[in-house]
């Protein structure tokens, strides 16, 4: 009897809708019979079993199939709908019936891009369509792609199709992709556990292993563990092992950890998340932001020995019941754990991502905690200590152009009794007048390093007065002390 009236009610909904469409036909002109017949139809649409009655009536005997590819999967992005949202949106200028064009920086030319939401392809002579829409289930901005294709070319399109239109997308996306440097907002500002959880901008920065001040052969270490590891995804996997790699870079300030990283990032080819730990409120928001970094990027944590309950804190043990925290409990925002830091870089959360580098930079690598710099979390150490004579070398061709100087003996000679690090050096190495001027910055160079080394004597035989007034202070109170 149901179905007796679901036929009914499908019968009569398609009479009237035909009827309807038909008098438009006949009386008005064609513009505005289009506008009406939109508006009777989008009318019609307003009802739930109406839509729901025709939506069955048209699958049940329609030829077309439909496959819809959302823009997110559960909780992690989906792949397939980056891929073939690049791969339709190379196929504007051919394909596509609305265009709209822009200029993208450091270009002169307008680039072009789809800006309708229907596509039509053909693959070994059969069409296909791809449409756009927002998602129908989700309140928030996401999306879905709809593939529509005759059901007699199903096992072409659902096999190598689509694995054309993936493989072709991915390689768009190496072709096309500009590095990103990324940062985490604030967890009041996330939007949903899928949007705003990172901001972006185009990274960049031009420094690359030829033109950074490095030992050369401590150069030539990293260069070669990037490459081994970059081409080692199969290696991993036949040890069991997540595809991940960690460094941690060290040393005093202005030796180049920051320069360093981004030069790893253009040797790969990879983005940068530059991960602020003291906006992260707890281990379950690190999660999130852990879930949200894309495969075959830098992790950064720059200065985590400024991080709180990271470093040696929990070789210190608990404060004493009758001593007052130095901190107020409601300023301390950030939970994070030591646990979380661990779980986050070597846990099992750590494996949701593949061909990952995770990088942490300090100044003080005595104040970490051992466990969190152990091989296997931070797998190679790189220490960046003062300027070498070699790094020198290095700074005078990039800043001077030159290879070799009169001068470079003696500078080669203050280096190693002087500490300046590179930062330093290349500043006394930058002209000071749009002519440049090799003598005049060598010779500032010399001055600084001289004025350098004296400032060092000077401080060290102050050290060893107050040293000396200590000892002759203990032996006076030791002697009281006795007599």
């Amino acid at each position: 009897m149901m179905i007796g009236d679901s036929w009914a009610q499908i019968g009569s909904t398609i009479a009237g809708l035909m009827f309807t469409l038909a008098t438009l036909q006949q009386f008005f002109p064609h513009q505005l019979r289009l506008s009406l017949q939109q508006f009777v139809l989008a009318s019609l649409q307003q009802f739930s079993l109406v839509q729901k009655l025709c939506d069955k009536f048209v699958n049940l005997f329609s030829p077309y199939i439909h496959i819809t590819f959302p823009e997110y999967s559960g909780y992690w992005s989906n792949q397939a709908f980056d891929a073939i949202e690049t791969y339709v949106g190379a196929l504007s200028t051919t394909k596509a019936s609305l265009l709209k064009g822009s200029l993208v920086q450091n270009s002169k030319a307008l680039v072009l891009t789809r800006d309708d939401r229907k596509v039509c392809d053909e693959f070994n002579a059969v069409q296909v369509w791809w449409v756009l829409e927002p998602s129908p289930t989700s309140s928030s901005e996401d999306k879905y792609f709809q593939l529509i294709f005759h059901r007699q070319h199903r096992d072409l399109i659902t096999g190598s199709y689509l694995d054309h239109v993936i493989e072709q997308g991915k390689a768009i996306q190496v072709k096309n992709k500009q590095r990103r440097l990324y940062t985490n907002n604030p967890s009041e500002n996330w939007g949903s556990y899928k949007k705003n959880l990172w901001s972006d901008i185009a990274f960049e920065s031009p420094a690359t292993f030829q033109t950074i001040a490095m030992d050369p052969n401590k150069k030539e270490e990293i260069i070669n563990d990037l490459v081994s590891f970059s081409k080692g995804k199969e290696y991993y996997m036949k040890l069991g092992k997540p595809w991940k790699r960690g460094y941690l870079l060290y040393g005093p300030p202005g030796t180049g950890k920051s320069t360093t990283i981004a030069a790893m990032a253009n040797f790969l080819n990879y983005d940068i998340y530059d991960l602020e730990l003291t906006t992260v409120k707890n281990n379950t928001e690190l999660r999130k932001l852990l879930a949200k970094t894309s495969s075959k990027s830098i992790i950064v944590i720059e200065d985590i020995d400024c991080s709180l309950d990271v470093t040696g804190e929990r070789k210190k043990g608990r404060p004493k019941s009758n001593e007052k925290e130095t901190e107020p409990e409601n300023e301390k925002t950030s939970k994070v754990t030591l646990s979380g830091i661990l779980n986050f870089i070597d846990g099992t959360w750590s494996a949701c991502g593949t061909g990952r580098i995770f990088v942490f930079t300090t100044n003080h690598i005595d104040k970490l905690d051992p466990a969190l710099i152990r091989r296997g979390r931070m797998d190679m150490h790189i220490e960046l200590s003062y300027c070498s004579f070699e790094a020198f070398k290095i700074l005078a061709k990039n800043y001077l152009d030159v290879d070799s100087h009169d001068l470079f003996e003696k500078i080669g000679i203050l280096l190693k009794e002087t500490e300046m690090t590179p930062a330093d050096v290349a500043e006394n190495l930058m002209p000071k007048r749009e002519k440049k001027d090799p003598d005049a910055c060598l010779n500032s160079l010399i001055q600084a390093l001289e004025d350098a080394k004296e400032k060092a004597k000077l401080k060290a035989e102050k050290e060893k007065k107050i040293k000396i007034n200590k000892g002759k202070n203990m032996k006076f109170y030791a002697k009281r002390l006795l007599f």
